[in-house]
């Protein structure tokens, strides 16, 4: 279980909810008066659960799909974030309502983000496909006769992603992207049926391709990313200055304005 520690950050994400419903901010406000509100978050991915914790407020719990027992594949076949996003939330959310979480007590709400890296030159590419923007033309999501049949790891996909990324830019003086990161929040009821409330919010960083590879930290594409306001990559960045400024986190404040209204 994640218990949030409460974070203060000084910027704010002119990013404002695509999808306002009254009877969910209401159901929020009411959420208040407990001392605790319960989220999913709708990953089990060990970088985005930690960014998360350093971002929620005191008095937000947590939790993520393993923790509730949630086990089955989504299949992401939105053709935009938002779709994504939202396919995800709507998984799990239906999930908790069937009963089928191992949580003794009650669930408030389920919010799941996805994020795409949107390149200038490339038309907003890779988009919506950014995590398997390399592996999109094989057979096999994770096989490539480059490695001989043999299942790419999570981190060999990342480079392979990249170095597309690098490839695709070659000669082109403009290097100007953007990581945008979308987030639906669905709340549920006291008895874990689902609410009608869905709303969304989202979160941007602009910044540079950079012409090669910078630095070893973080992961995906941030090797080669720089973002506005700064000469190193992501990569190089340490973590409490990426989480900072990342787009994720400004996603992430956004929801927590709606959360705190």
């Amino acid at each position: 279980m994640l218990l949030i520690k409460k974070r203060t950050a000084p910027y704010s994400c002119s990013a404002s909810p695509t999808r306002s419903t009254t009877f969910l901010i209401e159901y929020i406000l009411a959420k208040r008066e407990r001392k605790r509100m319960v989220l999913v978050f709708a990953s089990n991915n060990a970088h985005k659960l930690e960014e998360v914790c350093g971002i929620m407020p005191e008095g937000i719990e947590v939790l993520s799909l393993r923790e509730i027992g949630f086990e089955a594949e989504i299949e992401e076949n939105g053709t935009t974030l938002e779709e994504n996003s939202a396919i995800k939330a709507q998984a799990v959310a239906a999930f908790i309502s069937s009963k089928k979480s191992v949580v003794s007590y009650p669930v408030d709400g389920v919010f799941a983000d996805d994020t795409g890296l949107e390149i200038d030159a490339l038309d907003g590419k890779p988009g919506v496909y950014t995590a398997r923007w390399y592996s999109r033309s094989l057979r096999s999501p994770q096989k490539s006769a480059d490695y001989l049949g043999t299942p790419m790891s999570e981190q060999e996909i990342f480079a392979a992603n990249r170095a597309k990324a690098l490839r695709e830019l070659a000669g082109k003086a403009n290097r100007g992207a953007q990581f945008r990161t979308v987030i639906t929040l669905i709340m549920m009821n006291g008895d874990a049926s689902l609410n009608d409330g869905m709303l969304q919010v989202e979160g941007v960083v602009r910044g540079q391709i950079a012409e090669e590879e910078y630095g070893l930290g973080g992961f995906g594409y941030d090797p080669i990313f720089i973002p506005e306001g700064y000469d190193k990559t992501f990569g190089e960045l340490p973590a409490e200055v990426k989480n900072s400024i990342s787009h994720r986190a400004r996603a992430l404040e956004e929801l927590v304005k709606v959360l705190q209204k």
